[in-house]
C-alpha cells in the first residue's frame, strides 16, 4: 500500500510535467507549420477575390454572349424605322440572238446584249408590328442582362460557401487534432497509472477506445477537406493548387433591419423584374398578333433603265445600234389584311392568358422572397447568440479539463470523467465553429437577397457602436 501511494505521489509531478512538454511541443509544431504556409509559393486566394474570380467562369461568358445576341437583336429591329434600297438587274448583261420568220414578212433577226438595272427604294410610314417588335426586342436585352447578373450573383455567393466550408473542414481538423492529443495524454497516463500498480486494464482499454474513435473522426474530417478543396478549385475554374487563409472570422455585421431588408430585396429583387419583363413581352406580343389586321402603308420610289446594244427584230443587224431608256415610279402604297379566320384573335387571346399566369407567379415569388429573407435575418440572430454562448462554453469546458485530469492525477476521480470532459470540449470548439460558419453564410445570403452591403463595423438599431461585452461586435476570432 505504502509503495503504491509513493508510486503516485513521484507520478503525479511526472504527468504533469509530461504534459506541460506536449503542450509546447505542439505550440512548437504548430509554430512551424504556419511559417512553412507562410513560405509557399502557392496562389493566395482571399474572400475579398472570389467576385473577381468568378466573372471568368465560362458560364457567365456564356450569358454574356446570349447578352451580346439580344443587343444585336434589338438594333435589327430598330433598323426596321429607316428606309431600305434593294438594288436588282436582270441580266448584267443579257444577251439575245434569234430569227423570227414569216411567209407574208421578210425574216427578222435579233442580235442584242441589253442590261436592265433598277433601284427601289422602300419606306414603311405605317407598320403596326414594328413598334411592338422593337419593344419586345428590348425587354428581351433587358432580361438577358438581368440573367447574367443573376448567374453572376448565384455564382459569387456558392463560391463564398464553398470558400467557408473549406474553412470550416480546416478548423475542424484542427478540433480534432487537439482532441486526438487529449485522447493520447489520457491513455499515456492510464499506462502510467497501470505500470505503478495504481490504475486498471479497464482504463486503458477505455482510453484506446477513445483514442481510435478520436483518429477516425479525425481522417473523415481530412477526407471532407479535401472534398471541399476540389469543389472550392471547380467553381472558382482553378487548374493548380492553391492557399487561403484558414482562420475562421467574421466576414462582417449586419446593421439593417428586417423591414428594410424585405423593402429592399423585394424592390430590387432581378428575377421580379424579370417576372414583369416576361408579362410585358406576352403582352406586347398579344397586341401584334391584333395589329396584324390593321393596314400597312409604305412609299416606294422605283427607278428602272435598260441599256442595250445590237438590233432587235431587224431584217439586217446593226451591231453598232445601241439604246437606252430609265423610268422612276413613285407610289403610295396601301395594304390591309382584313380577315383572317380568327387566328390572330385567337393568338391575342392565348398570349394574355399567359401573361396573367405571370402575375400569379410574381406574387408567389414575392411570399418566397419575404419568407427567405425572413429566415436568413433571424438565423444570423440565432446564430450571434450561438458563437456567444459557444465561447462561454469553451472557456468553461477548458477548465473542467484542467481540473478533471488534475483529480485524476492525484486519485480521486475517473478515467471517464476525464474522457467525458475531452468530449465536452470538443463539442464546445464544434459548435463555434459551426455557428461562425453559419453565420458567414447568413450574411451572405441577405447581401444576395437584399442587395445592401454588409458592413465592417457594428452597431445597434441606433447606429451607434454597442460598448456591450456580451455583443457579437465584440467577438474577434
Amino acid at each position: 500500500m505504502l509503495k503504491k501511494v509513493i508510486n503516485a505521489i513521484l507520478f503525479l509531478p511526472l504527468s504533469i510535467f509530461s504534459n506541460f512538454l506536449e503542450i509546447k511541443a505542439n505550440e512548437k509544431q504548430g509554430f512551424i507549420d504556419k511559417v512553412l504556409e507562410e513560405k509557399s509559393n502557392k496562389p493566395f486566394i482571399s474572400y475579398q477575390d472570389i467576385e473577381k474570380i468568378v466573372l471568368n467562369s465560362h458560364e457567365l461568358r456564356s450569358l454574356q454572349n446570349l447578352v451580346t445576341s439580344a443587343s444585336f437583336n434589338l438594333s435589327s429591329q430598330i433598323a426596321q424605322r429607316y428606309p431600305s434600297l434593294d438594288f436588282q438587274a436582270n441580266g448584267l448583261p443579257k444577251y439575245v440572238a434569234g430569227k423570227n420568220n414569216n411567209s407574208n414578212s421578210a425574216t427578222l433577226k435579233t442580235s442584242q446584249f441589253t442590261a436592265n438595272p433598277s433601284l427601289n427604294i422602300k419606306w414603311d410610314l405605317i407598320d403596326p408590328l414594328r413598334g411592338f417588335e422593337i419593344k419586345i426586342a428590348r425587354e428581351n436585352y433587358k432580361i438577358a442582362e438581368n440573367n447574367y447578373e443573376i448567374k453572376k450573383k448565384d455564382l459569387i455567393q456558392e463560391a463564398r460557401i464553398r470558400y467557408h466550408k473549406y474553412q470550416k473542414s480546416y478548423q475542424d481538423i484542427q478540433n480534432k487534432k487537439f482532441t486526438v492529443n487529449l485522447s493520447t495524454t489520457s491513455l499515456d497516463n492510464a499506462i502510467a497509472k497501470l505500470d505503478a500498480g495504481i490504475g486498471t486494464k479497464f482504463e486503458v482499454l477505455e482510453a484506446e477506445a477513445q483514442l481510435s474513435r478520436d483518429k477516425l473522426s479525425l481522417n473523415e474530417k481530412k477526407i471532407d477537406h479535401k472534398i471541399n478543396k476540389i469543389s472550392l478549385k471547380e467553381i472558382l475554374n482553378i487548374k493548380g493548387d492553391f492557399e487561403i487563409n484558414k482562420e475562421q472570422n467574421l466576414t462582417g455585421f449586419w446593421n439593417h433591419r428586417l423591414n428594410k431588408n424585405i423593402n429592399e430585396g423585394l424592390d430590387k429583387n432581378l428575377s421580379l423584374k424579370n417576372l414583369l419583363l416576361q408579362q410585358s413581352v406576352k403582352k406586347n406580343q398579344a397586341k401584334s398578333f391584333l395589329s396584324q389586321n390593321k393596314p400597312n402603308i409604305y412609299i416606294s420610289n422605283t427607278f428602272a433603265s435598260t441599256f442595250s446594244k445590237g438590233d432587235s427584230l431587224s431584217p439586217n443587224i446593226d451591231s453598232e445600234e445601241s439604246g437606252s431608256n430609265y423610268t422612276n415610279t413613285i407610289s403610295l402604297n396601301f395594304g390591309w389584311r382584313i380577315f383572317n379566320g380568327g387566328q390572330n384573335k385567337n393568338s391575342y387571346k392565348s398570349k394574355i392568358a399567359d401573361a396573367e399566369s405571370d402575375e400569379y407567379t410574381y406574387k408567389n415569388l414575392k411570399n418566397v422572397l419575404t419568407t427567405n429573407i425572413s429566415k436568413a435575418y433571424l438565423n444570423l440572430r440565432l446564430n450571434e447568440e450561438r458563437i456567444i454562448s459557444s465561447l462561454k462554453e469553451i472557456e468553461s469546458s477548458q477548465e473542467s479539463v484542467r481540473l478533471s485530469r488534475l483529480r485524476y492525477d492525484v486519485g480521486i476521480s475517473t478515467l471517464k470523467d476525464v474522457l467525458v470532459r475531452q468530449s465536452e470540449l470538443s463539442n464546445a470548439k464544434s459548435k463555434n465553429i459551426n455557428a461562425l460558419y453559419s453565420y458567414n453564410l447568413n450574411l451572405d445570403e441577405l447581401e444576395r437577397l437584399t442587395f445592401l452591403e454588409i458592413s465592417k463595423n457594428c452597431t445597434d438599431n441606433n447606429n451607434n457602436k454597442t460598448k456591450d461585452s456580451e455583443s457579437i461586435c465584440n467577438i474577434s476570432k
